[in-house]
This record gives structure tokens, C-alpha cells and sequence, in this order.
């Protein structure tokens, strides 16, 4: 079994999921409260990775990551190494990818939060840490379960992007995918068939969880 491989799959998912969430709830924000012609376009821009293939993103990035770029350059002058070939290439290529995984379960729960929570808190001179956590997160706390879920998911079974930013590098850019396309270009079918039940069984599992939060959810509303 590819151990180093899982953990550092493991790994990557989870700091990348963190990172989207981060970034992810305040644009998702953002965007359900902002009317603008606009819009659709910023919102394409987001959905893109759901249809782009994986290989062209990877591409794009893998270019935006080398030395001679803009982003490549100023990574190589901030930690004087370089970024393409990285962990740190990952983490930023998954976040990229499973960004809309994260925004549009986010999204969706923040169009359904009544502004007259918040008019409430406010009347009741609440401090911005007591919204965020008695108002805020319980009423987004479905989609954020959901978004980081799906975000983790994604991030564990990316096989293209990270093949292009990434390389095959054990210990440092090779993750469970990479691995168990190795072991079949080997012809290690034994190998194969034990990483791939893990992945398989594995969003099964998680897959399962989010529509059971997600049945639990309605089932919630329909009671209230």
C-alpha cells in the first residue's frame, strides 16, 4: 500500500480545504448580496474548473508557476525556490480547481439567509464575534459542511491538475491518483485495485455523509 502517497493526499486535501473555506465564504458572499450585469460573468469565471478539463487548467498553471512568470518569479524571489514541481504548486492548483466545489454549496446558503438575522442582531446590540458565531454559522452551517466535504473529495481524486504542476515526485508531489496511475502503467494490478477500492470506498462513504446532512436539512425545514 502507498502510504507516503495517502498521507500526503491527506494532507494536501486537508490544508487546501482550509484555504478554500477561507477564501471561499466571503466570496460566496459577496456574491449572493451583489446585483450587477456583471455577475454572470463573474460567476462563470468561478463554475469554470467544473467544465474545463483538468489537463488545460493544469497547463495554464504549470505556466503561471514557472520561473519566468510573474507568479513564478515572485514565489522564487519571497522563498528562493521555485514553485512549479512543488507541494505548495498543489495546494494552490487544488484550490484553484475545487474552488467552485466550495462557493456554490455557500452560495446557495447565503441566498437563503433572511437579512432580518442580521437587523435582529444588530437591534440587539450584538458584537460582530457573537453574529458570527450565533447568527452566522448556524444558519450556514449545512452548505459549509457540504462545500468542505465536496472540497476534500475533489481534492483527494484530482489527477490531471495535479500531473501537470506536480509531476510524480515521492514524498513531495506524489499523491494517491498519481500513484495509482503508476502502478497500472507498471502493470502492479494488485497494487492498482487496493488504491483504487481505498479512493472508491472512500467518497462513497463521504459521498453518503453529505446527502445524509443534506436529507437532515430538509427534513429540518419541512418540520419548522
Amino acid at each position: 500500500m502507498e502510504f507516503p502517497a495517502i498521507w500526503l493526499t491527506l494532507k494536501l486535501a486537508g490544508l487546501s480545504t482550509l484555504l478554500l473555506m477561507l477564501v471561499a465564504i466571503p466570496v460566496s458572499w459577496w456574491l449572493s448580496r451583489w446585483n450587477s450585469r456583471f455577475k454572470a460573468v463573474v460567476q462563470a469565471c468561478v463554475a469554470l474548473p467544473l467544465v474545463l478539463p483538468p489537463t488545460v487548467l493544469g497547463f495554464y498553471l504549470l505556466l503561471a508557476f514557472a520561473p519566468d512568470s510573474l507568479v513564478g518569479e515572485l514565489w522564487l524571489t519571497m522563498t528562493g525556490e521555485r514553485l512549479a514541481f512543488t507541494f505548495e504548486a498543489l495546494v494552490l492548483g487544488s484550490v484553484i480547481y475545487s474552488f467552485p466545489f466550495a462557493v456554490q454549496p455557500l452560495y446557495a446558503s447565503f441566498c437563503q439567509f433572511h437579512p432580518h438575522y442580521l437587523h435582529t442582531a444588530k437591534m440587539l446590540n450584538l458584537p460582530w464575534s457573537a453574529r458570527l458565531v450565533k447568527v452566522w454559522l448556524p444558519a450556514i452551517k449545512p452548505g459549509l459542511l457540504i462545500a468542505a466535504g465536496l472540497s476534500f473529495a475533489h481534492t483527494v481524486g484530482e489527477f490531471g491538475v495535479v500531473l501537470m504542476i506536480g509531476g510524480n515526485i515521492p514524498g513531495q508531489t506524489r499523491v494517491v491518483s498519481i500513484a495509482l496511475f503508476d502502478q497500472v502503467e507498471s502493470l502492479n494490478y494488485g497494487s492498482a485495485h487496493q488504491l483504487a477500492a481505498t479512493l472508491l470506498i472512500f467518497s462513497l462513504c463521504l459521498l453518503m455523509a453529505l446527502y445524509w446532512l443534506q436529507g437532515r436539512r430538509r427534513l429540518k425545514w419541512n418540520v419548522m
